[in-house]
């Protein structure tokens, strides 16, 4: 990425919950056609953007076919892609895309002058909940403690703060009081970024922004306390890291009724 730039702007796309079948629907939705949907729709905005963020949950069986689908599809944004896993994703698979033109391993990305960005592995495997191991923790203080001169921009799939919906919130980071007090001595942390919880949300926590973001196919339902599927399309966050520390962020979503799901669902 380009270091010299004052401003960075960030595509972020998450929850894609692929398969290996081009035909294969999450709830209704075919989400290989919404994530293709979206993919467009950033093209079609036309948004000078240095690179792309995926907050987990690419996959939704675990599949090599399914991690290589999302690198074929987003080939179109040609910009470097950064990424980490949710509680869907399956860590042997992901790999399996390396070498890649446009996906990187990288966990720690200085972007332009002024700005980092950390990406966390929030996964306990098994379990649809997030933790972050002591080891986690410990890379992100020292990542923190080491570029003091920079703002921090922190990336992983579970949500640290509620978001108001039980039935999500009991699958949220579990030691997120951990977290933030391993964030809490470092100012230069701006905001907290996820994905797991398919909504946009916002909340200002110890100075700190905190942003969910939709999913590239399905919506659940806010300040729903039991599972319940939302009508809104899928979407995705444009983000701008300024140099005075500042972000401008905004969600877009795709338009009409494409994808809605089915709301007779139960659960997933």
């Amino acid at each position: 990425m380009e270091p010299n730039l004052d401003d960075v702007t960030l595509v972020q796309i998450t929850d894609t919950h692929l398969f290996s079948d081009e035909k294969g629907e999450l709830l209704g939705v075919n989400t290989l056609d919404s994530f293709t949907a979206v993919v467009n729709d950033v093209l079609a905005k036309s948004l000078n953007y240095h690179a792309v963020i995926m907050t987990g949950d690419v996959s939704q069986d675990h599949t090599d076919a399914s991690y290589a689908r999302f690198e074929h599809g987003i080939t179109p944004l040609t910009k470097p892609c950064f990424w980490l896993p949710g509680n869907h994703d399956y860590q042997p698979s992901m790999r399996s895309v390396y070498p890649s033109v446009q996906i990187q391993q990288h966990t720690h990305v200085l972007v332009g002058k002024h700005w980092q960005i950390i990406l966390l592995d929030s996964q306990s495997e098994g379990s649809p909940h997030g933790v972050l191991s002591k080891q986690q923790l410990e890379y992100l203080e020292q990542t923190l403690t080491q570029n003091p001169e920079r703002y921090s921009l922190v990336l992983l799939h579970h949500h640290s703060r509620l978001v108001g919906s039980a039935w999500l919130d009991q699958h949220c980071l579990h030691n997120s009081d951990e977290f933030w007090e391993a964030i809490a001595p470092h100012q230069e942390v701006k905001a907290v970024l996820c994905g797991h919880v398919h909504q946009d949300f916002k909340e200002s926590y110890q100075g700190v922004d905190v942003y969910t973001s939709p999913s590239t196919c399905i919506q659940f339902k806010s300040q729903s306390d039991g599972f319940a599927l939302d009508t809104l399309a899928p979407g995705w966050r444009s983000l701008t890291l300024k140099a005075n520390g500042e972000i401008e962020t905004q969600v877009h979503r795709l338009s009409g009724e494409q994808f809605l799901p089915d709301f007779e669902s139960q659960g997933y």
